[in-house]
Order: structure tokens, then sequence, then C-alpha cells
């Protein structure tokens, strides 16, 4: 949309701020990779570099009146970098510096837009370890981490995003810096108003600088994969090893459609009668030996094969076939991610309704996840350019978030809840918990100008 004259004094005080307001440039920044999901086109991107520049736009923003979308890297699934009406979208890609790694202390200092994966690859070449390592880590953004909560394939053991964060720069929607937390070993001075912002998805303050835990490097993982022939099989399989305590730094899942079409994408070499492949790491010193005892768990619950690798190359290999899971799905048409969470003993339950629902309305659903910690991703195959085939995957996405709840779920485990999932935010928290976020949202942005449309219905 054209700029009106005022909008254009406005962003001529913020200069080299402003990326464009060419609609040829600023179509590619008007959405994530979220699918069925409101978007539309901003009518201007800015690119701060440092604070200071990101407290002038916020402040300019209010002013005007202008509605602000923050934007990482683009990669989120759930529609929290989109926006709708007039609005600008904030880009934090020029914010790149890791700007200190203390070995001592074991901290590292990032602003928003690294690259986790190059934040993790920082601190290893000091013997040390970011664990967060969610399925994009080679794209996604610790800013965008931070603001999801983002999770992976090492939470069984390492926890969250959230659990390593020990403090936040943030600019307030009226300009206003705010800094959270603490550098130190300890601290509880106050509000943990850290843990407030993280996984706020851009609602209560842009994110311009990240704290963040580090650990020692551990050892080298081994890697289990184990075969079943039936969902039933694999699901005791992760009861008997969760409920065993054996540390495992990794547990995760991956259904018969999802394998068949992994192989047909990386050849390989899954039979096709598997119905589920269950894959394990452990990092500890012992290795080895928890992973005997994860291989006799899943013997006990009637696998087929089951293979314990001592090679890390190896390891690694099977790992890429898992993050190759959603890749290898969308080869398949159009795709719809859901990200549900339920307890540990009842991801079968959910598997098996999983199954009914795409027979139900005749679609593939490949389903993957973490099974250590009940996070699973089922993916909806679908045709966009077919008005009756989007209507039933959206009901068949309907369906399993309502399952996820039925059987004591949650409605996102990692992928936040942004537009596709913000009507279902009501169902799940009680009208109490409601009515204070709502209130702390607007505590800290009263105007309604960081991300509105995300999170909570209007």
């Amino acid at each position: 949309m054209p700029v009106n004259a005022t909008d254009a004094l406005a962003l001529g005080e913020l200069g080299s701020v402003v990326l464009s307001t060419d609609p040829d440039v600023t179509a590619a920044y008007a959405h994530d990779e979220s699918r069925l999901t409101a978007r539309a086109i901003p009518f201007a991107v800015l690119a701060p570099t440092c604070t200071q520049e990101v407290s002038d736009c916020l402040r300019i923003a209010s002013r005007q009146g202008w509605r602000v979308v923050t934007r990482g890297a683009g990669s989120g699934l759930s529609g929290a970098a989109n926006g709708d009406g007039e609005f600008v979208v904030l880009s934090t890609h020029r914010m790149d510096a890791i700007v200190s790694v203390d070995p001592v202390e074991r901290l590292a200092v990032a602003q928003p837009g690294v690259v986790t994966g190059d934040l993790r690859a920082a601190v290893a070449e000091q013997g040390l370890f970011y664990p967060p390592d969610p399925g994009s880590v080679g794209f996604s953004t610790i800013g965008g981490n931070v603001a999801t909560n983002a999770g992976g394939m090492c939470c069984v053991k390492y926890g969250v995003t959230g659990d390593f964060v020990l403090g936040l720069e943030v600019v307030l929607a009226d300009g206003r810096v705010m800094r959270t937390g603490r550098r130190t070993a300890k601290g509880v001075a106050g509000y943990d108003l850290t843990h407030l912002v993280v996984g706020s998805e851009g609602t209560l303050g842009v994110v311009t600088e990240v704290t963040v835990r580090l650990l020692p490097a551990p050892s080298p993982a081994l890697t289990l994969v184990a075969t079943f022939a039936s969902l039933a099989d694999a699901g005791r399989a992760v009861a008997a090893v969760t409920g065993s305590g054996v540390p495992v730094s990794m547990l995760e899942i991956m259904d018969r459609t999802t394998l068949q079409a992994v192989d047909r994408m990386a050849r390989m070499g899954f039979e096709p009668d598997t119905a589920a492949m269950l894959l394990a790491q452990c990092d500890t010193t012992d290795a080895a030996g928890v992973l005997a005892a994860v291989a006799g768990h899943c013997d006990s619950a009637g696998a087929v094969d089951v293979a314990v690798g001592d090679d890390p190359q190896e390891g690694a290999q099977l790992l890429e076939a898992r993050r190759l899971a959603l890749p290898a799905l969308e080869q398949l048409g159009d795709w719809l991610l859901d990200d549900v969470c339920v307890p540990r003993g009842r991801i079968v339950e959910l598997l098996e309704r999983i199954e009914t629902v795409a027979a139900d309305e005749g679609l593939t659903i490949g389903v993957f996840g973490h099974a250590g910690d009940g996070n699973m991703h089922p993916t909806i195959i679908y045709d966009d350019n077919d008005e009756a085939g989007r209507a039933a995957a959206m009901r068949a996405f309907d369906r399993i978030t309502e399952h996820a709840l039925d059987l004591g779920g949650t409605i996102t485990g990692e992928h936040g809840v942004g537009r596709l999932k913000r009507s279902w935010l009501a169902r799940e928290l009680d009208a109490t918990s409601l009515d204070v976020q709502r209130a702390v949202r607007a505590a800290l942005d009263p105007g309604g100008v960081l991300n509105p449309g995300n999170l909570f219905d209007a």
C-alpha cells in the first residue's frame, strides 16, 4: 500500500533503518512459514542494527500509531510473524553479533538475529555446549527461539530455550529499554521478567540481546535405533524408557508415513512394513550402558530390530534422517504442521486417534516428534488449490488439537500460539488466567503497538 505523507516523514526520521517501502520487497516479509494463516503486506520493513535503533523505531511507531510485527528468520510455523491491516515489520536480521562468550561464568551474550546453530558452533569452539536444538537449528535465530520458547530434540534431557535464558535486553512498545535477569549463578531479586518475556511471541517487547547459560561439552553421543511392527509396541517402549529414568539425551519417534517419505527422499533403507521407529541418543560417559538398557526395554516391548551404533558419524546420519522428516513430507504435497504435546503415556492414544482422523478426512497425515517429552508434530498433506481439501485439512488440524487437550495435553509444545492457534488458547486456559495475561499485555503495551492479533482473539 502507498505510504502517506505523514508516515513518509516519520520513516525519514529513521533514515537507513528503513530497509524498504517497495511492495516487491516488503512482500517477502509478509508472513512466516505457517499455512492457512491470515497475512498482509507491510507498508515498510525496518531493519535496525542496535538497541538504540530499535528504541527509535518503537518510539516513532507508538507516536504514529503504527502496528509493529517483529520478525526473526521468518521460519516460524504459527503465523506469529504475520500482520494484517496497516503495519510495519521490524526485522532483526541485521542484529546478528555474538557479543561475548564467557567460559568462566559459562554464559554467552548474543543479539537476536544470531542463527542458533552458529551460536552452538561458536561456544563449542571453547569446549562449551548450548543445548537447545530445534529442528530449524540451521536457520532459526536466537530471538525467534526466545519468542516461542523453542524446544527441539534434546528437550528430554536438557529442556527448552527458556531453561537457558539468564537475562534479556528488551525494548518496550514506547521505546523504553529494559534489562531483565542476571549474569550471576544465582539471583532472585524482583519479579522474573525474563521468563515473562520468553515465549511472549513479540507481544510484550522486542528482544535486542539475550544472555544464555552454557554447559560443559558432553561426551560424543551414541545412537540407538529400534523399529516396531505396531504403534502400540513403540508406545510401550517409550513408556518403559521414560519410566525407567535412564538418562537419554534424545528420544524421537517417526511413524510409517514419515519413514516412507524419508526413505523416498534419502534412500535410508527402511523396511516398508515398519510401523514406527524410535531413535535414542545418550551423551554421558556411560552411553553404551544406558543404550543397552534402552535396547532391553525396546526388546521387551516387541521391537522387530534394535541396533546400537558406536560410530558418532553413523549416529549423525540417523539424526539427519530425523531432521529430514518435515522436508520429506513436504514432497507429498501442500502441508499443514501441527504441534501438540500430551503426557508421554498417552502418545500411542494420540497416534491412533490421528490415524482415525486421517481415514475420516481422506488425508495423508505423517507423524514425527519428541517421544521423550510427548511433543508430536502431525503433518497434514492436502491440496491447497482445492477448497474442499483446505477445509478437510483445517478440520483435521482442529480435531487433532482437540484430541491433545482431551488426552490431558496442550495445544502447543514448542511452536507457539501465533495466529494459527489463538482461538484455541481460550480453550486451554481458564478465564482468570486469560484475563491476567491480557492485563499484562495491556500494561506493557497499552496502545496495542506490538504484534496485535497474535496469541489472543480480538
